[in-house]
């Protein structure tokens, strides 16, 4: 098989991000003419199509998602070369690319990003998605760091490094009505609905033991993996959430949520994920650095 044009690829590339054709071209300076006869050289070489026609609108195929998911890696290898290796101790690189596990506070996210979301010399990309496909996005370079709230397993195959960079207490927090006044953790427990993060979280399992001292029986309105939609839920007075308070910060600062009781002996961990490489990115420097945590509060 011949090897693969990466001209054909590139140009296949910038229509598939603009989504016409004409505008392309005239972006790059090309005719139309000559910018579909490249794209056709790449479609026969792949041996499907990549594009269909909506109105004046070109649409990615399946076949043609599947190029454009292996292009967009290749080019930002690309870029991510350029400005790794010509990178000089007083200068910046612009982009840091994180991943984020899906089910994560968007708060903390924010809190973890907030020194660099300010800087107009910074553009932060972030993607969201499981553990493991955001672990085999560090392996391969396309993120810098990911953020998750249970420290990934390692073995002597592995490479990357945990930095544990925050952690939270937990409360059990709801609606100022459902709350009430002056009842106990333990009658707030067996009295209110609850909303639990799944039996996967290590959250649940300090909660579980805590239930289990406590000598109380609790009834479950929900399970739920997502921290925005337990925010939600706890908002609907569906129930009482078992949340960080950081999750609400913006409730909480309203008035519109309360913070019954914190939680005791119970936490949420969060971790910053990075590899071991030779050339880091050294806007990490400014978001894990020497310390081991940062202010979610502020």
């Amino acid at each position: 098989m011949a090897p693969l044009n990466y001209n054909h690829l590139r140009y296949f590339w910038e229509v598939a991000r603009e989504g016409n054709l004409t505008r392309t071209a005239e972006k790059l300076l090309v005719s139309q003419s000559a910018l579909s006869i490249q794209i056709r050289k790449l479609e026969t070489q792949l041996g499907h199509d990549l594009f269909e026609r909506s109105g004046r609108q070109l649409l990615l195929t399946e076949a043609g998602q599947i190029a454009f998911d292996h292009a967009e890696a290749i080019f930002a290898g690309g870029a991510e070369l350029l400005a790794t290796l010509r990178h000089r101790p007083d200068e910046h690189r612009s982009i840091l690319r994180v991943g984020a596990l899906a089910t994560l506070s968007r708060n903390f996210q924010i809190g973890f990003l907030r020194p660099l979301l300010a800087r107009a010399d910074v553009e932060v990309i972030v993607r969201s998605g499981t553990t493991a496909f955001l672990l085999q996005g560090l392996e391969a370079h396309r993120l810098d760091v990911v953020l998750v709230n249970v420290a990934p397993p390692r073995d002597a195959a592995t490479s990357w490094v945990a930095h544990e960079i925050a952690e939270q207490p937990v409360s059990l927090i709801g609606t100022p009505a459902r709350i009430g006044k002056g009842d106990t953790l333990a009658g707030l427990l067996a009295s209110q609905p609850l909303v639990l993060p799944t039996m996967e979280s290590s959250v649940r399992v300090g909660f579980e033991a805590l239930v289990d001292r406590l000598g109380v029986q609790v009834r479950v309105a929900a399970e739920v993996d997502d921290m925005a939609m337990m925010r939600l839920l706890a908002r609907e007075d569906i129930g009482l959430a078992v949340v960080p308070p950081i999750v609400v910060k913006d409730e909480l600062a309203s008035g519109r949520l309360v913070e019954a009781r914190q939680l005791p002996q119970l936490s949420e961990t969060f971790f910053a994920v990075t590899m071991k490489r030779r050339f880091p990115n050294p806007l990490l420097r400014e978001l894990i650095g020497p310390r081991t945590a940062f202010e979610l509060t502020e």
